[in-house]
């Protein structure tokens, strides 16, 4: 009885590497089919995202994975090998999604492209261990290993061939060391993994956990500018127009969620700015 609740308790928080979370990482459309992303800093540094060859971004079902890799993670107790084994079916469960062949193909092929994509820093990544901005290379998983089945249960494939074709398996991931040096280091972003999974847009999620690292620096609003936050989401909308008609709908379901109280987008002179007023800390 006493495992289940530290269980509930663990799973509430997740804590995520915030100079990772500053950056584009995760394509918010399915209508693109781009190998790469950059992001130039205010300072001038540089960030690419670099698919592995063959393979897309990662997109909005990637997001989600990341999401529950890292609460898997803090909940296992921050591990010194940054290993962390679950079932795939625990998973998508976990996650809200109905676990069956369709979903744990596009789980595999999730892990695989955060095992595979490339995260370039050129002075961008705020490295903790060194109190500098670093450039550096390295891809968010660096191991990810599937079995079909559990080692113990092999001798028994041959008894249910019916069954072992739908299999979904077990899984055995490893976080890079960079971001788990910057986790240790608590240079982190924090979410409530309730209200994360409770907002139904890939861009509400991904603006949530914007705003909880303005929050981390210790702000009570955040002012970014519109062609700034385009691209830490990223969008592939262009005009402050259609930026608005993405945003409007996100910015209304983080006001209905209490993560802002406030979203305004003005313009001042040339530029386009949004103005977010941040709501209440969630535990």
């Amino acid at each position: 009885m006493t495992l289940a609740v530290k269980r509930r308790a663990g799973a509430r928080t997740v804590l995520l590497d915030r100079s990772l979370e500053e950056f584009p990482l995760f394509r918010l459309s399915d209508a693109t089919e781009d190998a790469s992303i950059s992001y130039l800093t205010d300072s001038g540094g540089r960030w690419r995202v670099l698919a592995s060859p063959g393979d897309r971004l990662p997109g909005t079902f990637d997001q989600d994975v990341y999401i529950e890799l890292m609460r898997r993670y803090l909940e296992a107790g921050q591990p010194s090998d940054g290993a962390v084994s679950f079932t795939l079916h625990s998973f998508l469960r976990a996650t809200g999604r109905q676990a069956d062949g369709r979903t744990y193909e596009q789980l595999r092929g999730a892990l695989t492209r955060l095992e595979r994509t490339v995260l370039q820093s050129e002075r961008s990544y705020f490295d903790a261990g060194t109190s500098d901005v670093a450039d550096l290379s390295f891809t968010l998983l660096s191991s990810v290993m599937i079995e079909r089945r559990r080692a113990s249960e092999r001798d028994q494939l041959a008894l249910f061939p019916a069954v072992v074709a739908s299999e979904p398996g077990e899984a055995r991931v490893v976080l890079s060391p960079v971001v788990r040096q910057n986790l240790a280091a608590r240079h982190t972003a924090s979410l409530s993994v309730a209200r994360y999974l409770s907002l139904p847009s890939p861009v509400a999620r991904r603006l949530y956990r914007l705003i909880e690292v303005a929050r981390a620096g210790g702000a009570l609003a955040w002012r970014v500018s519109l062609e700034r936050l385009r691209d830490q989401l990223p969008l592939v909308q262009r005009y402050p127009s259609h930026l608005q008609r993405v945003l409007q709908p996100a910015h209304d379901m983080l006001r209905a969620h209490g993560v802002i109280r406030e979203a305004v987008v003005r313009q001042q002179q040339r530029a386009w700015f949004v103005d977010y007023l941040l709501g209440r800390k969630q535990a």
